[in-house]
């Protein structure tokens, strides 16, 4: 995605509600709930609107009208670890451009258009954000991030709360890693925080009201793999634009579930623990943003 600066829109003027942190999320929910859906014809009207005669404040009413569909896609990605408040707010940019972007000669509705850029948004925050998960470079660790909520999900432990004893013990003996690292993963992921816990200034509603379904019918699962094998054609093919010793460092360090330390690629490659870091930060910032071009593509 281009900056941020180059997606609003709706800039100076804008009314819309701020999302500004984890413990404002809640009332910008109910906020957001407030702006009507737009029929097909007044859609159509507000875009020809802001497109010939640059209206912003038919923008602005675009926007808020699929407000509700940007926080609907960023709750999909709130296991991941980072703020959902920021995955929000990267939702929204993501509507902003999908909106600023569109025209009446795509013939679908705009929440089908803003999907996409909406996704592309959010899946960018993620790649920025890669070095800010602290997945570490321990294979436990790494085995763990990628492979507890799928187990998980596996066993029909869809709640974010503590794991039992048992089942502590089956992931760990899974995936042949300690029961404390599995506890520890798994309240860093997914948190033990209880979702009863009343929301907005009434005490009507209860946190896990905003929140969606985890588990996936047959269409959702078939899209996922589609979406997953689409990823991993997309990762291959910008894995391939690296050079000979660049790819090879990103799969040994990234690619795989016992990453080599600096030091071991180093001796193996004949140079200093310090040029093995400096090619794999180049390489990774190189094929981060080749990933992303080809997932805006």
């Amino acid at each position: 995605m281009t900056g941020h600066a180059n997606v609003m829109v709706v800039k100076n003027n804008a009314k819309l509600p701020l999302v500004i942190e984890e413990n404002s999320l809640f009332a910008y929910f109910e906020k957001i709930k407030k702006f009507p859906v737009l029929s097909e014809n007044e859609e159509r009207d507000l875009i020809a609107d802001f497109k010939q005669n640059g209206n912003l404040a038919a923008a602005q009413q675009l926007i808020t009208s699929h407000l509700r569909l940007a926080a609907k896609i960023a709750l999909t990605y709130r296991r991941y670890g980072l703020p959902l408040a920021d995955i929000v707010s990267e939702a929204n940019i993501g509507l902003m451009q999908a909106v600023k972007k569109f025209d009446l000669e795509k013939k679908v509705r705009l929440s089908t258009y803003a999907i996409w850029w909406i996704k592309a948004a959010v899946n960018d925050y993620i790649l920025r954000s890669w070095s800010l998960v602290k997945i570490g470079t321990v294979a436990a660790q790494k085995k763990l991030f990628y492979n507890l909520n799928r187990i998980k999900a596996r066993l029909g432990l869809y709640e974010n709360k503590a794991l039992e004893p048992a089942v502590v013990k089956q992931i760990a003996g899974e995936l042949v890693v300690d029961e404390q690292d599995v506890i520890e993963m798994n309240q860093r992921i997914g948190g033990d925080k209880s979702l009863n816990v009343a929301a907005g200034d009434d005490g009507t509603q209860e946190q896990i009201d905003f929140l969606v379904d985890s588990r996936q019918n047959t269409e959702a699962r078939l899209a996922n793999k589609e979406e997953a094998l689409y990823k991993q054609k997309v990762l291959k093919d910008c894995l391939s634009r690296l050079n000979e010793r660049e790819s090879y460092i990103i799969r040994r360090r990234m690619l795989t579930d016992e990453p080599v330390t600096l030091e071991d690629l180093g001796v193996e490659l004949g140079v200093s623990r310090e040029r093995i870091r400096q090619i794999e930060k180049k390489a990774f910032e190189h094929l981060s943003e080749q990933v992303k071009l080809a997932l805006k593509s």
